[in-house]
């Protein structure tokens, strides 16, 4: 017999412990798709709080809806309770769902966080018996390449299309996944306004509107993959119904679009004839270098433009570096763009600016400088040279001799001339210790040495008041209950322009000031029980009585039609009637 009694003791606290779980509809489904999530408890409790939908990549399309069942089988009671939500996910990949959160005999319970896998869009089987017309057959999004087979830092285009039948209406789109364009470089064209056009689709005629465009350049061999532009469209359908004079019903849908990812195989440019010098330029240029002038004074200086203008890649590669005599000093260069990139690709020039300051008097050659690029137009590469530059300085100091002349670390004036340059320099220091005491022996030193000993006492006594506030479990809890109901209220001020949120955020804020200032729990809330212990502290009757109403009402408020204007008024009858219980309760 008293084995027995032990059996059935354990068998009840096993049957009564509390569990809070969630679970999803499936762990794997397309872009398109809904995901169902049930949050299910076997106890009944206050505060649901569920996981950030929106921040966890997801868009809240139903509920949440509440499903509570009860029944007493063989002398034992069980409770269950749902609140169910349905979801559609707003990004591919790997998605985590995190912990919801529910207040359970004054403890909180947290499920466990779940993954989901997000995929392409998936087709959906069509129900033969279904006339509706569907948005999967009238709408369309297109992704239109230039060409699939370009040359390495060839420009290529990408045009996306949204094509509509004209059996239908769109009000509203947002982009899912924006395009990556791994290994090109890109460049996005923008659309200043959208504009209906008509075209055809699979031979028939549709309407269509450019959404993006971009120019891509190849930087890399091979076969490369353009990832695809996905679209959440609200579109407008024709239904089966008519209304009572005749006219066609419209009903409204949502429909998630992709335009698929697309390969392109890029070839290599040749090598035959590639030049040594081939610095990666593609298309079809003009190369200058322009000096500012050729004859100057000693001390004055020259600019010489280096430039090539065209159509190409004209941010992909870099400028040819004039070489010049070391008697003439040459300063890095100023880089300038003026690039534009319409459809057809990068047009315009860039230039490099270099200043030349002279030394000593003479005559000084620049050598020809030369640039190559492959040419689309012909397929061959093609190398243009500029003319060699001859620089005179009409005074200044004379080099020994000719041969001298070229190399300023020879030259004694050129040393003399570069040394004067750097005479206000100061070549030699004085350093002077600076004096420092010994930190041992100290006073600091003698102060760490104690400190520990003098924060001993003071963590034993924080360790003790400590212990009392966590051992005062009803304090803790009215301190709790007082800090929800004040939450709550804030909350529904929030939400003050959406009905059902706000009256869920109202409730709460409620059911916590009652169980913090009468010190009770969820399942001593009925309305005689509340009403009793008001008065029993001296409450005002009318007072009370409003509470009881306003509470009631509550629940019922969330599913009936209401304007802000009675939301504002049931918020500002909450704040009065508790701040007349706070006055009244103390």
């Amino acid at each position: 017999m008293k084995n027995f009694l032990i059996l059935f003791l354990i068998s009840n606290t096993i049957w009564a412990q509390v569990q809070f779980e969630a679970k999803v509809s499936k762990s794997t489904l397309g872009i398109n798709e809904n995901l169902r999530i049930d949050f299910i408890m076997n106890a009944d409790g206050d505060n649901f709080t569920p996981p950030p939908f929106t921040t966890d990549g997801f868009k809240v399309v139903g509920g949440p809806s509440q499903q509570v069942s009860q029944s007493w089988v063989n002398g034992r009671s069980s409770f269950n309770k749902t609140y169910s939500y349905y979801l559609l996910p707003q990004q591919k990949g790997t998605l985590t769902i995190r912990q919801a959160t529910i207040e359970i005999n004054g403890q909180i319970y947290k499920t466990n966080p779940i993954k989901v896998t997000v995929t392409n869009a998936v087709e959906k089987p069509k129900d033969p018996n279904d006339t509706q017309l569907s948005a999967d057959t009238e709408l369309h999004l297109v992704a239109d390449v230039s060409k699939s087979n370009p040359y390495l830092n060839e420009p290529i285009t990408v045009v996306y299309k949204l094509y509509f039948s004209n059996n239908i209406g769109i009000t509203n789109w947002r982009e899912l996944n924006k395009p990556k364009y791994n290994n090109f470089w890109s460049q996005n064209i923008d659309i200043k306004q959208l504009v209906l056009e008509q075209g055809k689709y699979n031979g028939e005629n549709y309407r269509f509107v450019v959404l993006r465009k971009t120019v891509l350049y190849p930087q890399k061999s091979g076969k490369l993959e353009i990832e695809p532009l996905s679209l959440d469209v609200d579109v407008q359908l024709p239904s089966n119904r008519r209304n009572i004079f005749g006219q066609v019903m419209v009903v409204a849908d949502n429909k998630r679009v992709s335009a698929g990812a697309k390969t392109i195989m890029v070839r290599s440019l040749p090598e035959t004839g590639k030049p040594k010098d081939f610095s990666g330029a593609v298309g079809r240029f003009e190369f200058k270098a322009i000096p500012s002038k050729t004859t100057l004074k000693s001390g004055e200086s020259l600019d010489l433009n280096v430039s090539v203008s065209g159509s190409g890649n004209l941010k992909l590669f870099s400028l040819p570096k004039p070489i010049v005599p070391s008697s003439l000093e040459m300063y890095d260069p100023e880089h300038k763009e003026n690039v534009t990139t319409p459809l057809t690709g990068m047009q315009g020039s860039i230039s490099d600016k270099y200043t030349i300051i002279p030394q000593f008097k003479g005559q000084y050659v620049v050598k020809p400088m030369e640039f190559t690029f492959f040419d689309l137009g012909t397929g061959n590469y093609k190398t243009i040279a500029t003319k060699e530059i001859m620089i005179t300085v009409l005074d200044g100091p004379k080099p020994t001799n000719t041969a001298v002349a070229s190399s300023t670390n020879e030259n004694p004036k050129a040393r003399l001339l570069a040394s004067q340059q750097f005479k206000y320099i100061k070549l030699k220091t004085k350093l002077i210790a600076i004096k420092s005491k010994d930190f041992f022996g100290s006073k600091l030193y003698y102060f760490l040495q104690f400190l520990p000993f003098l924060i001993i006492p003071i963590i034993v006594l924080l360790k003790r008041k400590q212990e009392i506030i966590d051992g005062d479990i009803t304090g803790n809890r009215i301190k709790l209950n007082s800090k929800l109901a004040k939450k709550y209220l804030s909350e529904a001020k929030k939400y003050i322009n959406q009905k059902e949120p706000f009256y869920i955020a109202l409730e709460k804020a409620m059911h916590n000031f009652l169980k913090a200032k009468l010190h009770i729990e969820t399942s001593d809330m009925s309305k005689n029980n509340i009403q009793d212990l008001l008065l029993s502290k001296n409450a005002n009757p009318d007072t009370v009585l409003e509470f009881l109403t306003l509470t009631e009402n509550c629940e019922l408020a969330r599913y009936a039609p209401s304007t802000n204007a009675a939301i504002q008024n049931d918020y500002e009858k909450a704040v009065s009637i508790i701040s007349e219980l706070e006055k009244q309760l103390n």
